[in-house]
């Protein structure tokens, strides 16, 4: 069916749509190549010309336009996880179906996930006046009315359990949608993400492929979709155990079980228990960057299955430079480290303030930031997508801050990237 056929009556009969969307033949690469990407960048494209052309009017201030080079960042951001979290959720309401009498059927459940958030997508034209960007929240709650019919229809489920299992993939949704903007804030804040990330979370032709029928779509294992399916087998799996745990009718077995099922969304497809705080602090040296260490400190926290750790310290001369040096295993929730991997997340800004910018070096994701004005600057280093090294400086340079950080043992601290991992 055409492009603008489907967008027209998925919006307007969707009772009718769902039915002819349900049985005709797709690929995940398909779908995502000629309805998702156009309509992602839609918003993409249309919240770049509305920050950073047409700009926001802030009382007393005026009009407020984002910098050109940061509102392609962003953009591009944007359109990287649209891609990501959509897909990411078809993995979850596959995951779901049983849960709710539904069949699993991986094809079905990405028609789902993609057809119902048509109408946020068509509303995201509505950015490029920033003061209407508040009416896609209308187009949202529809898009929650679409999800409502198309889950009995595609993933088999009776109609009587379709409104829980739309909640309950709502409050995914919901918890996604957090994950992206805590990943984003982070991401978009240390210097933006390139546009080649786009072609990263795509794939190339050849990293995307099917095997012809609707429940075995299949990825090349190295591609960022063929990781994201892993996850979802993992994710599966927890399903089963919910399942299990759901009809012992044991409450504690199935708060544990849910628990578990966390860890796993959030430890990108593998429960990870963060090493002991006595096996990071090694890591902080009496002295660095030229200076004593006058102050540290180590905790390990968190609720099962989703525990972090961390070892800091100050470093000071007691007069004009100060270094503070953390050292984090992200542990239960390193999915999110996974996910800017996964996306090639990398860019660059200079401003009137200084300089930031995210890159690959070496296959490690570093971040660095440089300051004009002689405050802070940051050098940070991303190991074996979970443990996080970042050193602050005040009064210190970015390239002494490199070099005290380079002379850590990095590779012992990334040997150990596997440890309390459990698949």
């Amino acid at each position: 069916m055409a492009f603008i056929d489907r967008v027209k009556n998925i919006c307007l009969t969707p009772g009718k749509e769902w039915a002819v969307i349900a049985d005709e033949p797709a690929s995940v690469g398909g779908l995502i190549t000629a309805y998702v990407a156009p309509l992602a960048a839609v918003g993409a494209v249309a919240g770049f010309i509305g920050g950073s052309v047409v700009g926001r009017t802030l009382p007393f201030i005026g009009t407020y336009r984002v910098p050109i080079a940061t509102g392609v960042s962003v953009a591009a951001f944007t359109f990287v996880m649209a891609i990501v979290g959509i897909v990411v959720l078809s993995l979850i309401i596959n995951m779901l179906a049983p849960r709710f009498g539904g069949e699993q059927n991986r094809l079905r459940a990405f028609k789902v996930a993609v057809y119902s958030y048509t109408p946020a997508w068509v509303a995201g034209v509505l950015h490029v006046v920033p003061a209407l960007g508040v009416l896609g929240l209308l187009a949202a709650l529809y898009g929650l009315y679409l999800l409502y019919l198309g889950l009995p229809r595609l993933m088999s489920c009776p109609q009587e359990r379709a409104m829980g299992y739309t909640a309950v993939v709502v409050i995914c949704a919901i918890v996604l949608s957090v994950v992206i903007t805590v990943a984003g804030g982070v991401m978009v804040g240390v210097g933006g993400m390139a546009s080649r990330a786009a072609a990263g979370a795509i794939g190339t032709s050849g990293a995307i492929g099917t095997s012809g029928a609707a429940s075995g779509v299949t990825f090349d294992k190295d591609s960022p979709l063929g990781k994201l399916q892993a996850f979802g087998t993992k994710l599966e799996e927890s399903g089963k155990k919910m399942d299990v745990a759901e009809r012992s009718g044991d409450q504690k077995a199935q708060m544990a079980a849910a628990m578990e099922g966390l860890g796993v969304l959030m430890g990108g497809g593998a429960r990870v228990e963060p090493i002991a705080i006595e096996q990071l602090k090694p890591f902080v040296p009496a002295t660095f960057a030229g200076l004593p260490r006058t102050a540290s400190n180590a905790e390990r926290a968190g609720i099962a299955g989703l525990m972090v750790a961390k070892a800091e310290a100050t470093y000071s001369d007691g007069a004009n430079r100060s270094v503070t040096l953390e050292i984090s295993d992200t542990g239960g929730v390193s999915g999110l480290m996974g996910l800017a991997a996964w996306a090639n997340v990398q860019g660059e800004r200079d401003d009137e303030n200084g300089t930031e910018r995210t890159r690959k070096v070496d296959g490690r994701l570093v971040h660095e930031k440089i300051s004009k004005a002689g405050s802070s600057n940051e050098f940070a280093i991303v190991l074996g997508d979970r443990f996080v090294v970042d050193a602050t400086g005040h009064g210190v340079g970015v390239d002494d801050l490199k070099a005290a950080v380079g002379g850590l043992d990095l590779n012992r601290l990334e040997t150990m990237k596997a440890v309390g991992v459990s698949k």
